[in-house]
């Protein structure tokens, strides 16, 4: 009879060869079939009694088990780890709970239960030594959870309302002045817009995170476009070596590089070679400073039998959260000894405590250390060709202008008000005064008049038709209006409209159906030079233009082709002008440049122009004629630009600025997941798309079939994601009354 010891280990080795096969699919068959046939052959020999000493026998094979799996550790290409993050036997968030921390209840639902069981939150204590005394530290966990296999688990795929979830315990440990640890292992969130949206929420998750007053650390095995994102901008940011970072799947940028059919797949190579190319391993984002640090796996990976790597990962996520805690500190040398301290790797950090909670000034310097690191990320990745004479004179402008606004803003017009308050009130006072002390000949003299009135009454008349104004006189026309036929409406089956003629529709019309009200798409150029002042447009930063700074194949031929196509060097134009005399600073996306994608070239400008509104206290506003997320062949480098992004839109607005987001033809993905979702005015104009994801994602990713116009305008209006729809030909108007009636007297909330 074999013995029960030696049958469980005989287990664990057959699940060990079944990881090395899938992580493998296929490579180094001559190891596998090697440690296959050593395998069998000795359970073949116990079972038949043929071992004289099983115990000394299976030890050797689990050394050569372990030897196979080392030898091929240097061998691990960038797919093999995706399949990796990817394998059921991965180390989950609960091993993680039960091994790292010393205790923990998980709170806000449990497993299938749970609002949305791919989430994963509970309330978890670290315990820590300093001499005879014990100290328990409390901290909130949040983190997406595969399970081992689990299918309600939903992959890590998180839901929009899990999204929720996590922002609403991230808010509960900001009371409680605990740190959050974010465990990041999604393949991405769930594509789908039901209330809150999944574009929304994690727009809401990264502005939130932007500003939450507690030590934040992310830990990221799997990290999965914007479902990463939506739980990952953090004080630190560490990653597992076997794990990956990437702004899309291998496979869908294999099927967009492909150029695939709904239904194709792409080959294996091809999904290898994008996956190499998007540079997306630890390494990978270490030497791009999009993480701080990378903690080693064991061979091929963590398994939950490794409970070494355990022990390194608590010590880890210790060191890290003492250290943002002393960055935070206002003493140098204080800062500086601890600082030296932690950085011995034979520290033992559970005998080396440190309190966890912040005064109100570390909290402060807590969160702008957390927001000038993120807008630090990337500037490298741009390709900023400014003149030198340009840039220096910039900063110069900025050494002046900044102290004379903040003078100007924080203490004249504060002051200001207060006096014009305080004479308001008396005039209120003295018109009270003299309405009650001239009461009674105002009585007496209506009467007279009422009297005069009454003979010279007559029947009211209808008002005077104003000029025909029906036919409009634009600044400017698209080249479209010379096409010299009838165009179809897309709506015309449904509400039976007429043929247009093309002059007409282009010219006076502004693309806009004249029966049922459909917008065809314009031009960038339409919007420019007819929904601002004349002349008034002076644009800045166009010298910062669209690169390739992971040298993708071939994608330095397709941006110069787009660049010519389009005569602009990014898919952002960024621009001061006026509307109705009201000076505004615009960040435009232009869905004619690539989409409209985002980059670092991108991402590098809208910062800038965020910062240009702060400095000169303009009201901002992103004008989205089209985007289709972020640039996927610029991996993290356009990734980043998410929180990135955001962090520079939360800093001008909780500086007292009027952000307004404007959408138009089809908004998707990252920006609208971010930096564009956040605003709380955003706008959309008519027969315009917007979501997380289209319908072609949302089908692969999870077998549905959206309903008609799930993106459409009209169902954003009804989720609460936009505040209202506009007529293209009342941008202009519409714009007007927005910055006069949100922005207040000074175009400022405050």
């Amino acid at each position: 009879m074999i013995d029960n010891n030696i049958e469980k280990r005989i287990v664990a080795l057959q699940e060990r060869l079944i990881y090395l096969k899938d992580i493998f699919a296929g490579k180094h068959a001559d190891d596998s079939d090697l440690l296959q046939d050593r395998l069998a052959s000795f359970s073949r020999k116990l079972r038949s009694d043929e071992v004289s000493d099983p115990y000394t026998d299976i030890a050797s094979m689990e050394d050569l088990f372990s030897y196979v799996e080392s030898k091929l550790d240097s061998s691990v290409t960038a797919m093999d780890r995706v399949r990796i993050v990817r394998h059921p036997q991965r180390i989950c968030l609960r091993d993680i709970l039960e091994n790292v921390y010393d205790t923990f209840t998980e709170v806000g639902g449990q497993d299938e239960y749970s609002l949305d069981p791919s989430i994963l939150i509970a309330r978890a204590v670290i315990t820590r030594h300093r001499g005879k005394k014990t100290y328990h530290q409390p901290v909130m966990v949040i983190g997406q959870e595969k399970g081992h296999g689990a299918e309600f688990r939903n992959g890590g795929s998180v839901k929009p309302w899990g999204n929720a979830k996590a922002m609403q315990f991230m808010r509960v440990a900001e009371t409680e002045g605990i740190p959050i640890h974010c465990y990041v292992c999604t393949p991405g969130s769930f594509p789908i817009e039901d209330y809150p949206g999944a574009a929304q929420q994690i727009a809401r998750n990264i502005y939130g995170m932007a500003g939450l007053r507690v030590p934040i650390i992310a830990i990221i095995s799997e990290g999965g476009s914007g479902g990463a994102e939506a739980i990952s901008l953090a004080d630190k940011r560490i990653m597992l070596s076997h794990g990956y970072y990437s702004v899309i799947s291998p496979e869908g940028a294999a099927a967009i590089e492909g150029h695939l059919k709904e239904g194709e797949r792409a080959s294996s190579e091809l999904i290898e070679h994008c996956a190499e190319n998007l540079h997306i391993t630890a390494k990978d984002n270490l030497g791009f400073g999009y993480i701080d640090q990378i903690i080693q796996e064991p061979p091929l990976g963590a398994r939950p039998w490794h409970f070494e790597f355990f022990r390194t990962l608590r010590q880890e996520v210790i060191r890290a959260t003492d250290e943002v805690i002393i960055s935070t500190r206002a003493l140098p040398l204080l800062k500086t000894l601890a600082q030296n301290r932690h950085a011995r790797p034979t520290a033992n950090l559970e005998h080396l405590y440190i309190h966890w909670g912040l005064s109100a000034g570390a909290r402060s310097r807590l969160v702008a250390l957390r927001q000038k690191k993120f807008l630090r990320l990337s500037r490298s990745a741009a390709s900023d060709k400014r003149p030198m004479y340009n840039k220096v004179m910039e900063l110069l402008s900025s050494y002046i202008t900044k102290p004379w606004n903040s003078f100007k803003y924080d203490f004249y017009r504060k002051h200001q008000r207060k006096i014009q308050t305080f004479v308001e009130e008396i005039d209120n006072e003295w018109e009270t005064f003299k309405y009650r002390l001239l009461s009674p000949w105002r009585k007496f003299k209506h009467g007279i008049e009422k009297k005069n009135n009454a003979k010279g009454e007559a029947l009211m008349a209808l008002s005077e038709w104003t000029k025909d104004s029906r036919r409009k006189k634009w600044n400017y026309l698209s080249p479209r209006y010379k096409i010299d036929k009838t165009l179809t409406c897309p709506n015309s089956a449904e509400y039976g409209c007429l043929d247009l003629w093309g002059p007409d529709l282009f010219g006076e019309f502004a693309g806009v159906c004249s029966y049922c009200g459909y917008h065809f798409p314009m031009e960038p150029e339409w919007y420019v030079r007819n929904v601002f002042d004349k002349d008034s447009v002076i644009e800045f930063n166009s010298e910062i233009e669209a690169g390739n700074p992971l040298s993708f194949p071939n994608f330095d031929e397709r941006i110069r082709k787009a660049q010519e196509k389009n005569g602009t060097r990014s898919g952002c134009m960024t621009f001061e002008a006026r509307i109705a005399g009201i000076k505004i600073i615009v960040a435009m996306f232009m869905g004619t440049f690539r989409g409209g994608s985002v980059g670092a070239a991108e991402g590098c400008k809208f910062v800038e122009a965020a910062e240009r509104a702060t400095k000169n206290r303009y009201p901002f506003l992103a004008y989205v004629h089209g985007t289709a997320g972020m640039r996927i062949q610029e991996g993290t480098h356009a990734l980043i630009q998410m929180p990135r992004c955001t962090v520079a839109v939360r800093r001008y607005i909780e500086a007292g600025g009027l952000y307004v987001v404007l959408y138009d033809t089809n908004s998707f993905a990252g920006p609208v997941a971010s930096f564009l979702g956040c605003s709380p005015y955003q706008f959309a104009v008519r027969s315009s798309n917007i979501g997380f994801a289209g319908p072609g994602v949302i089908k692969e990713t999870t077998g549905m079939d959206i309903p008609p116009r799930y993106h459409r305008s009209t169902e954003a209006l009804a989720r609460g994601h936009i505040q209202g729809i506009w007529d293209r030909r009342q941008i202009r108007a519409n714009l007007k009354q927005a910055l006069r009636t949100i922005g207040g007297r000074n175009l400022y909330y405050r």
